[in-house]
């Protein structure tokens, strides 16, 4: 869509202005500060551009991924089988006097009973699966924040635009009052004012343009590249999504990526209460060896005893200890994971129901702006124009009129920014931190087995 004189297009990329020459010019009608003049010309980048930046690019999508891979190891630790146990054993290793002595090597071996290690493993493939919900709320979160920072940085965009045409009407007031003065149909304040209005543009000129590059610098690191060069800005502000706000609050509600994951923590709690309840069924500890007696026997002639096998096997009797305080506290967590799961769904309509009223408002906004004020004013406008040409209205009512032409079309712009802050939020689950730490899921591992802790005994 090209850009139109004296109207702000959205869509247009960063054009400079051609300021009227320099020779003619008054000091107040020297042109503003350039600081996008290198932006102009490099390869505009559109919303898509960003978010398949940040998809590679942001580190808290990698951290999420990660932790997928992470309880999958877990998992994969928490079923490995117990190693064995092997060693010497000795007893009256000098003999005394009678000679003898026994000594000789054992090997042990725990056998966990009761599909206990299915029931830790099922703990962290629960938790995997909270960790793979987590990406996608991850996903959201990032999303979010990039378009949000997206139309944020197309607003400031537009309004470089909309700054550079009021900055060379200013300038162009400033000619024409000086013309004015010259043939009498102006005066010293005519003049004085609309140096001043020129002098106003350009610091609003360049205020634009600032918002602009910091807009930019806060979505380039959003999508992870922060040392991205400022570039243009492909999109159309105008095109705002169509949604029904209300139905938009109870889907949220239902189909949030944190109410799933909520959700999924409760299976993690019902996966600790089983586990919890399979540790009460003791492991089965087996021992066996060899070992050599030179104890000497009655015999003629004397010889000792020789080689002799022994085994054992043990397992602990569930008498005090049943694990009863470990389930009572694993099923007090699940009711907590339920009521988190509730409380998710509570917070998550209280963020969006608020979303849902300014996303309404926002847009009757800008309907009413392109609808009835625009048009009003830009002919209002035209017919000022008309008549100061015609010699029959003073040029200081067409300056007027032009302020509140710029006026509303900024408000315009405002009011579209609203539409598109509240859309985006809306369509994303209310979810944002781009950048946020991303929480982990369960405790680490740092033991080979948890099933280690009976070998060595007989």
């Amino acid at each position: 869509m090209p850009c139109m004189k004296g109207m702000v297009m959205p869509g247009c990329t960063l054009t400079e202005k051609e300021p009227t020459e320099q020779a003619q010019q008054t000091p107040a009608a020297m042109p503003g500060t350039e600081l996008l003049k290198e932006v102009v010309g490099r390869p505009a980048m559109s919303l898509a551009d960003f978010l398949k930046l940040g998809d590679a690019e942001n580190p808290t999508l990698k951290q999420a991924k990660q932790q997928v891979q992470r309880t999958e190891q877990q998992a994969r630790q928490a079923a490995l089988y117990p190693n064995p146990s092997i060693g010497y054993q000795g007893d009256q290793i000098r003999g005394g006097s009678y000679g003898g002595g026994q000594q000789g090597g054992f090997i042990q071996q725990t056998i966990v009973l009761g599909g206990k290690l299915g029931a830790r493993r099922n703990i962290f493939q629960q938790q995997q699966r909270s960790a793979e919900i987590g990406v996608n709320e991850q996903t959201f979160r990032v999303h979010g924040d990039i378009e949000r920072a997206f139309y944020d940085a197309l607003t400031a965009q537009e309004i470089v635009h909309l700054q550079r045409q009021l900055l060379g009407i200013a300038l162009d007031a400033v000619q024409t009052v000086h013309q004015l003065a010259n043939v009498g149909q102006a005066d010293e304040p005519d003049i004085l004012q609309t140096e001043v209005e020129a002098e106003q543009a350009k610091v609003n000129d360049t205020k634009a343009q600032r918002n602009y590059l910091q807009a930019f610098a806060i979505l380039a690191a959003v999508s992870g590249k922060p040392n991205l060069s400022v570039c243009p800005l492909e999109g159309d502000l105008e095109k705002t999504p169509e949604l029904n706000a209300a139905q938009m609050v109870d889907a949220i509600v239902t189909d949030s990526p944190s109410v799933k994951r909520a959700e999924q923590e409760v299976a993690v709690a019902e996966a600790r209460w089983k586990d919890a309840k399979r540790e009460v069924v003791p492991d089965l500890q087996l021992r066996a060896g060899e070992q050599y007696n030179g104890q000497q026997l009655n015999s003629i002639p004397v010889k000792p005893t020789g080689a002799q096998s022994f085994a054992s096997a043990s397992i602990n009797i569930p008498l005090w200890n049943r694990n009863q305080g470990n389930v009572g506290a694993a099923s007090v967590d699940i009711e907590r994971a339920r009521q988190d799961v509730l409380r998710e769904q509570l917070a998550l309509r209280q963020q969006a129901a608020p979303l849902a009223q300014s996303f309404e408002s926002a847009r009757f906004e800008a309907d009413r702006y392109k609808a009835e004020l625009l048009p009003r004013a830009s002919k209002a406008y035209g017919l000022y124009l008309k008549k100061y040409k015609e010699m029959a209205q003073a040029y200081p009512q067409v300056l007027v009129s032009q302020r509140t032409y710029f006026q509303l079309q900024m408000g315009y712009l405002m009011a579209l920014r609203d539409v598109w802050r509240s859309a985006v939020a809306l369509q994303n689950f209310t979810l944002s931190g781009a950048l946020g730490r991303t929480s982990t899921t369960g405790p680490a591992m740092t033991s080979l087995s948890p099933s280690n802790s009976g070998e060595g005994q007989e």
